[in-house]
């Protein structure tokens, strides 16, 4: 079985700060990372950041094992004991950091290297970090960093506060990123390093280098290619009532399945049109009323909103008029809640499951917004 190989990325981004890979699950992202930045501890002493979104990432088994993969790989193989020639065969989480070991015989326990060569580091949790000083830390890697759930509020920020506490004023890290391709939308991370809409188009197997302007800061992006076209787990997911299966096999982008529209209505039936932007989306949506059916239709909209000042918009950003509003499930106004009303009583439909997906990170976004 074949496992996916960062070489490609570490040679096209050979001078980027940022070198950034995402695809299908389980195809050895995490590893090559690990595998990568261990290897520079053992020839330089550079010592790695693992950094991930929760604390609850480095607590019990979670933390412990996070490194199981270079102690026995996909192929049976032991990184650890061969990069160490033997001196160590184990890895050992304590305190937010990872220790080699080995095996003591006579105690019946696992004898740890004086100093760690990775530290544990949550993006929750970076406020209590900003003191502390990791001169030896040469690899940060950001793991996890897409997610279909809940993003921190200011979450690239914090990224970029942990990165400055650990590089000060040194120039010699390397920042990795990688990710399962789950959503496109709400992802912090290429829209703050303004590749959002590039990204969206990379195909299979592309790297592309984006560079800022006149300063020395280059991102390399990976859309990993799938290096088997059929993993002998794919047998798990092989379930054919439900097309999102395939997406978890084939490393395209997921995308929950959400309610489409069978009911037709002319343009006379819809009773109220509003609007909302996400991003760089905007979708409409139609309240529609006919004699046994009552429900909302969401679409996108290519064209601007025509009567900006008058329409109802839904947008994540501060707006001054009167008809913009922001989190369409903390209504203030009794159009509000009559809007509300049809997704408390699942009466949405979407065009597609893009459009599903947009709206349902807005939804997220309104609410998990801070009060």
């Amino acid at each position: 079985m074949k496992y996916y190989d960062m070489t490609k990325l570490l040679k096209v981004g050979k001078t980027a700060k940022y070198k950034v890979c995402f695809g299908e699950r389980s195809n050895g992202k995490t590893f090559q990372i690990n595998l990568h930045g261990f290897t520079k501890y053992i020839k330089s002493g550079g010592q790695m950041a693992v950094i991930r979104r929760w604390q609850e990432d480095f607590k019990g088994k979670r933390a412990a094992a996070y490194f199981d993969s270079l102690v026995c790989d996909g192929n049976g193989i032991n990184h650890i004991k061969e990069l160490t020639k033997g001196k160590y065969d184990r890895v050992v989480y304590y305190a937010g950091r990872w220790y080699l070991a080995y095996w003591d015989e006579a105690n019946s326990k696992p004898v740890t290297d004086a100093n760690p060569f990775a530290f544990a580091f949550a993006l929750s949790n970076m406020e209590h970090e900003k003191g502390n000083s990791y001169p030896g830390i040469t690899t940060i890697f950001l793991d996890e960093f897409m997610t279909r759930g809940v993003y921190l509020p200011d979450e690239f920020i914090l990224f970029m506060n942990s990165i400055s506490t650990i590089v000060r004023s040194r120039d010699d890290v390397e920042v990795f990123m990688a990710a399962n391709t789950v959503s496109l939308y709400g992802n912090p991370y290429f829209k703050e390093m303004m590749i959002a809409d590039k990204v969206k188009t990379m195909q299979k197997g592309e790297i592309r280098l984006f560079k800022y302007g006149d300063t020395k800061l280059e991102v390399a992006v990976e859309y990993c290619d799938s290096p088997n076209t059929f993993k002998p787990s794919d047998v798990y997911f092989a379930f054919k009532s439900s097309d999102k299966l395939n997406m978890i096999t084939s490393g395209a982008w997921e995308f929950d399945f959400y309610p489409h529209l069978t009911t037709e209505f002319d343009r006379k039936d819809i009773k109220l049109s509003y609007f909302v932007i996400y991003e760089d989306q905007t979708l409409q949506a139609d309240i529609v009323v006919l004699q046994n059916d009552t429900f909302t239709f969401i679409h996108k909209k290519t064209t601007p909103v025509k009567y900006e000042n008058q329409d109802i918009v839904f947008t994540t950003d501060a707006v001054s008029k009167n008809n913009y509003l922001g989190r369409l499930t903390k209504p203030s106004t009794g159009i509000g809640k009559k809007i509300l009303w049809f997704f408390v009583n699942n009466k949405v439909f979407y065009q597609d499951n893009e459009v599903g997906e947009i709206m349902n990170r807005y939804i997220n976004w309104s609410n998990n917004l801070q009060k």
